[in-house]
């Protein structure tokens, strides 16, 4: 018992390898094969949504073209001179024999603008003559009850308007499509009388019955969610205000399909709006039948596991040649991290053993020499990056604060020009002239007053700044454009929604620490609770290119991690940033 035990803690280095390649193996291969299961059944998906959405658009193009015929019939009977008449005259009973001969005479011309479909249409005047065609095969309520519902209502108010509306018999179950368009004068227009085009569902239904098949279903919804037709007739008349909202966030989307549950089932969901309709075209898919057999997952699994049958095969016995020769060696470089790879390993054993021990010994004296050549790049390349924004001016703020320089000489603001010109001048002077790397406290604020000024005559004075300065640190030196960023974000973010406030700048000293701290009372941003820093993109500035993170890695390469940038804030009540240095009067 005890030489077993012995030979399992000899073997231990071969045990552990052995038993991760396995576990590896076998997770890196169920893995692959679940992801190829999942890409091939979403490339199935999307194939077949980019197909179903060409056919989406075949219908609603079947759909439009209807649209026009409805359009061009009712523009036909809008300019029909004895509509008009027969619709807005009084007329004896006797004279209602030759009225209603003239109206079917009338109507019987705009049935061609259907072709092969058969639509009922409807006019009603002001006078109270109505007519329809087909003996009102195609209207599913009463004359009465027509002129107080509110297809008739809502075109009477919006008479320029045709209006799609759906309607279901109470008697026979029938549904039918109306469109309704208003009759009116030109140019006062008044209305003198309705139009309606009645197509039953099952008509309907022809637009895109031949683009259904079992589990490719079509319906059209309303704006109120109600299923207004459908290949599944069961479903025509339902409520689905979820539907109607995927196919409403669907078409305000980039993607083309979404995956939703309905009844029970999975279903892949392809949506297109139809304007003229004020209706959703919405195809769902139901995945099971739509992938079937696509994959064969039972071959799958037995080939993977075979393919881990083999490779554990080949993996046992490479692993135990491997692991005699090495067992030494991998002490040793156990060894290497806690000496901080400053102790070389012995080159002794096998071939591949010292090989391996050789290139090891190599390999930490080619880290120590890179470690050392990366910090001395990276600090090089660390200053010459920070000179460069140091020196950086956005040509949009040059093009647009001169413009308005032009603007104020136009209107003869000679002052306000002159004013802007100046502070323009000793903006770029303390930026581009001046190559210091630091600047007094006081200079700054010059710096700042002048930014300030210049976009204050740009976009008003609806954002006041204030300046609480302790005197002694005026002659204190600090990094050159260290506040101008955070000034400029206050102006360009943080009033978004508030139309005015007040910016603050106070300055002062806590022992060897000075403070700076920028507040406004403006809209507020996320703040990164680890790095106190804006959770935002907003990194592009306006005027010096210098970002906010920018300044912070500035101040910490300077002056130390002990000091930097801290933002706290609260949407809807404002942003403070607070700024540390140590105090310094030494000119860099």
């Amino acid at each position: 018992m005890r030489l077993i035990i012995n030979r399992i803690k000899q073997s231990s280095m071969f045990i552990i390898m052995f038993l991760i390649t396995v576990i590896s193996i076998i997770s890196v291969t169920i893995i692959i094969t679940f992801n190829n299961i999942r890409m091939s059944e979403e490339f199935f998906i999307e194939t077949f949504s980019i197909t179903n959405q060409k056919v989406i658009n075949q219908i609603k193009g079947k759909f439009e073209s209807f649209n026009y015929s409805v359009v061009m019939a009712s523009n036909n009977l809008l300019q029909n001179g004895t509509l008009k008449r027969i619709l807005t005259q009084e007329y004896s009973n006797i004279e209602l024999m030759t009225v209603y001969y003239d109206l079917n005479a009338q109507m019987e011309r705009n049935k061609s603008y259907f072709g092969t479909f058969e639509v009922g249409i409807m006019v009603s005047g002001m006078n109270g003559i109505h007519y329809a065609t087909d003996h009102r095969m195609h209207w599913p309520i009463s004359d009465k009850e027509l002129e107080e519902h509110p297809i008739t209502i809502n075109v009477r108010n919006e008479p320029k308007w045709l209006k799609y509306y759906y309607f279901q018999h109470l008697d026979n179950g029938q549904t039918h499509i109306v469109a309704s368009r208003a009759f009116i004068e030109r140019p006062s227009s008044n209305v003198y009388g309705v139009m309606y085009f009645s197509m039953k569902e099952t008509e309907f239904r022809q637009f895109y019955s031949d683009f259904t098949s079992p589990g490719n279903d079509v319906l059209v919804l309303d704006e109120r969610g109600i299923i207004v037709s459908s290949n599944r007739a069961e479903l025509i008349g339902e409520q689905e205000e979820k539907l109607l909202d995927y196919a409403v966030q669907l078409s305000g989307e980039s993607e083309t399909y979404t995956n939703i549950s309905f009844m029970g089932e999975d279903y892949i969901l392809l949506s297109e709006y139809l304007p003229t309709f004020n209706m959703y075209l919405v195809n769902l898919i139901d995945k099971k039948t739509a992938i079937g057999n696509f994959v064969d997952k039972k071959a799958i699994f037995l080939i993977s596991m075979s393919i881990v049958f083999v490779a554990l095969i080949i993996v046992f016995f490479i692993s135990r040649k491997m692991t005699n020769s090495l067992s030494k060696l991998v002490k040793q470089i156990e060894n290497a991290p806690k000496q901080d790879f400053h102790q070389y390993v012995t080159v002794t054993g096998t071939y591949e053993t010292r090989q391996i021990g050789i290139a090891f010994n190599a390999m930490l004296d080619e880290v120590h020499e890179y470690v050392d050549r990366l910090v001395l790049s990276q600090k090089q390349k660390r200053k010459a990056e920070l000179a460069a924004l140091q020196q950086q001016i956005n040509p949009h703020f040059l093009y647009n604060t001169l413009t308005s320089i032009k603007f104020m000489v136009l209107q003869k603001d000679k002052d306000d020009a002159v004013n802007t010109v100046n502070s323009l001048i000793s903006l770029l002077q303390n930026t581009i002239g001046n190559v210091s790397e630091t600047v007094t406290i006081e200079q700054e604020l010059d710096n700042l007053k002048n930014y300030v000024f210049i976009n204050q005559k740009r976009y008003g004075n609806r954002i006041k700044v204030n300046y609480f300065v302790e005197p002694k640190c005026l002659e204190y030196y600090i990094p050159k454009l260290v506040l101008q960023p955070f000034i400029e974000n206050s102006f360009f973010h943080a009033f978004n929604q508030k139309a005015e406030g007040y910016i603050n700048v106070l300055i002062w000293q806590e022992g060897e620490t000075l403070i700076c701290e920028i507040t406004d009372n403006g809209d507020g941003m996320k703040v990164s609770k680890e790095s106190k820093l804006p959770d935002t993109k907003r990194n592009q500035q306006l005027f010096s290119g210098i970002g906010v993170k920018n300044v912070h890695d500035r101040i910490q390469l300077i002056y130390g991690e002990p000091y930097g940038v801290t933002i706290t804030s609260k949407i809807g009540e404002g942003t403070k940033v607070r700024i540390t240095f140590p105090t310094n009067k030494a000119k860099t």
